[in-house]
């Protein structure tokens, strides 16, 4: 009996061991996988670590695909947005031409019609003469040459120079001078030295397209109407058509000429009214940033850098703007009482201000510029 009992407890205690022995190994496989899911977890972080990283940043990141594809087919319809910025300004000028100038002549004052006449030209070649100059002159381009520039950064796509205020454009796949943006409708960067033709094509494109709203407004009214007239009598002619009555006279119809002039002048309001919206917010947007001596990318720069600052205790001040007047002097290049005749109210090919290399005080500047950072 007393061997049966000691051979139940021997059993008990093997199975006890083996117990304790399986709990063992669970807990050291456990401890295991935790130290390598650690260690995973570390090298993740030690690869990726970015101490600049944020929300903004991953969501860059996962944008990156759709950037690509805008990036490439922006570079392949910017010939397309050209052709398209002229043929819509072209058809415009031809219904002045066609349609509203002889009736201009026929039933305004002389002075009105020298006004038209004066004013309308006039803006026709600010309008021309600005838009050719920027889509034809080049933005500036940093020297490949590092021995040529002193205290620049290296870019990190195309591997060259890149002076203060510069900046890569991932369509032209090349560093830009002061870059604005990428426009399309120029098929061809904003930057250092065609950045007062772009912003001279949206402020005489606006005011152009504002004329062409106002004068014509009375006009488009009555062509309107007009329209609406010839809908009507066309139904009238149809349904006096389907009864088959010899003894009915149809009603009158409008010409041809009639007819294209009239929806000439509807398309004319509606489009230079578009336009003058769109473009007009554009152009206002624009002009706040050249009174804050920045450019678009600038402005993204400037609010972080403000708002990094802001939480150490101290204030942002731009180093390149020098107050809004004389932002404004600096952008169109006025020198002298003259040059707002010379430069700004006519056609002038002037270089703006520098190389875009390095920023010294301008010669129009009065005061000097405000320091970087000011606690």
């Amino acid at each position: 009996m007393r061997s049966w009992q000691r051979m139940f407890v021997a059993v008990m205690r093997l199975l006890l061991k083996c117990l304790r022995l399986g709990r063992r190994r669970r807990f050291k496989l456990l401890r295991q996988v935790e130290q390598l899911w650690h260690y995973g977890n570390l090298c993740l972080r030690s690869l990726l670590y970015n101490s600049f990283t944020n929300g903004d940043v991953v969501l860059d990141s996962l944008f990156e695909p759709i950037y690509w594809l805008v990036d490439h087919v922006t570079r392949w319809f910017g010939v397309v947005f050209v052709a398209l910025v002229i043929g819509l300004t072209s058809s415009i000028v031809a219904i002045v031409y066609i349609c509203l100038l002889p009736l201009i002549l026929q039933t305004y004052t002389p002075a009105w019609i020298c006004w038209h006449l004066a004013y309308g030209h006039w803006n026709l070649i600010m309008i021309v003469f600005h838009y050719y100059m920027a889509i034809t002159t080049s933005p500036g381009h940093p020297p490949q040459a590092k021995d040529d520039l002193g205290g620049v950064s290296i870019c990190r796509k195309c591997i060259a120079p890149k002076p203060a205020r510069t900046h890569h454009c991932s369509i032209c796949n090349r560093c830009v001078l002061k870059m604005d943006h990428h426009c399309p409708w120029l098929n061809n960067c904003v930057g250092h030295y065609n950045h007062r033709y772009f912003f001279s094509f949206c402020l005489f494109m606006t005011m152009g397209c504002i004329y062409c709203s106002v004068s014509g407004w009375e006009m488009f009214r009555d062509a309107y109407a007009a329209i609406e007239r010839m809908k009507l009598l066309e139904k009238e002619r149809l349904q006096v058509a389907a009864n088959q009555t010899y003894y009915q006279t149809p009603p009158p119809t409008f010409s041809f000429h009639q007819r294209a002039f009239h929806k000439s002048v509807v398309y004319l309001w509606v489009l230079c009214s578009s336009v003058a919206l769109a473009l007009g917010a554009l152009t206002l947007w624009h002009a706040a940033l050249i009174t804050r001596g920045e450019t678009s990318i600038e402005r993204h720069i400037n609010k972080k850098e403000r708002q990094r600052l802001q939480k150490k205790g101290k204030v942002f001040r731009n180093p390149y703007s020098y107050g809004g007047w004389d932002n404004w002097k600096v952008f169109l290049g006025v020198d002298a009482p003259r040059h707002w005749l010379t430069r700004v109210l006519l056609p002038s090919p002037h270089l703006p201000h520098g190389t875009g290399l390095s920023w010294d005080l301008p010669p129009c500047v009065t005061e000097q510029r405000t320091p970087l950072l000011a606690i």
